[in-house]
């Protein structure tokens, strides 16, 4: 309860501020949360008057290009690892790094109506399965972990089509270009409810934890409109976004 009044004293505050002091920020999002940030953009902009500039991709190629000095401001990432680097490289505002959201990962078809188990993966031997890019996308390690547990790491391994990031791997089953794929739970659901296709939840005990952290670079630090979105993703708002496209807050 105390939490909850401290989150809706912050959005209450955020919203009082003069529109003359109105800015704009520069998030990078990993390409599984690009739909939340969509949502949460004109609320945060209703609060604040400040505006989001949103731009998405592969949580690697982030990693990468805030190394050599990308202009961003807040960097959501699909995992807790390379936050945790840029912040022993000290290339962001220190104690800004915190989970943001946990997500979770699902197979999908792009039918609707079909019933997805892990026999499915084992029946339909001549279908591809898109899974993203392991070693630069968080959902991809995950999804390869999945495999592992579920034992076909060796079978699906010649029918595996690598996506660069987890919007890429969504596209690979929409078009038919892959039967099935490993996607976010959120790219197929909506309150909890699969809404495109036909999806099968894995369990999160078959992969490492989806936790996403969330950082003020250190471009970003003298940025109100940077601060003030740091504080809104906080709030009971952000988090009543979060939940509704698929993802836990902790």
């Amino acid at each position: 309860m105390l939490r909850r009044c401290r989150s809706l004293i912050a959005v209450a505050l955020l919203a009082t501020m003069p529109a003359a002091f109105a800015g704009e920020l520069t998030v990078a999002v990993a390409a599984n949360f690009a739909r939340p940030v969509e949502v949460m953009a004109p609320v945060f902009t209703a609060a604040t008057g400040h505006q989001l500039r949103i731009s998405t991709g592969s949580t690697g190629k982030f990693y990468a290009q805030i190394q050599r000095g990308a202009p961003f401001d807040v960097f959501l990432s699909a995992d807790e690892a390379r936050p945790a680097l840029l912040e022993t490289e000290g290339r962001i505002v220190p104690g800004s790094r915190f989970v943001y959201s946990v997500g979770r990962l699902a197979l999908w078809h792009a039918t609707p109506g079909r019933t997805l188990t892990p026999d499915t993966l084992r029946a339909d031997i001549a279908g591809r399965v898109a899974i993203a890019n392991p070693k630069i996308a968080p959902y991809g390690a995950a999804a390869a972990a999945a495999i592992a547990h579920l034992g076909l790491t060796d079978a699906l391994g010649p029918r595996l089509v690598h996506g660069e990031n987890i919007a890429q791997t969504f596209q690979f089953v929409a078009t038919g270009n892959a039967a099935f794929g490993f996607v976010a739970w959120s790219q197929v659901s909506e309150n909890g409810a699969v809404v495109r296709g036909s999806a099968w939840l894995v369990p999160p005990d078959m992969h490492p934890p989806i936790r996403q952290s969330a950082v003020l670079l250190r471009h970003g630090a003298d940025n109100p409109a940077a601060v003030a979105f740091m504080t809104f993703l906080k709030s009971d708002a952000a988090r009543q976004i979060i939940r509704q496209h698929g993802y836990d807050v902790e």
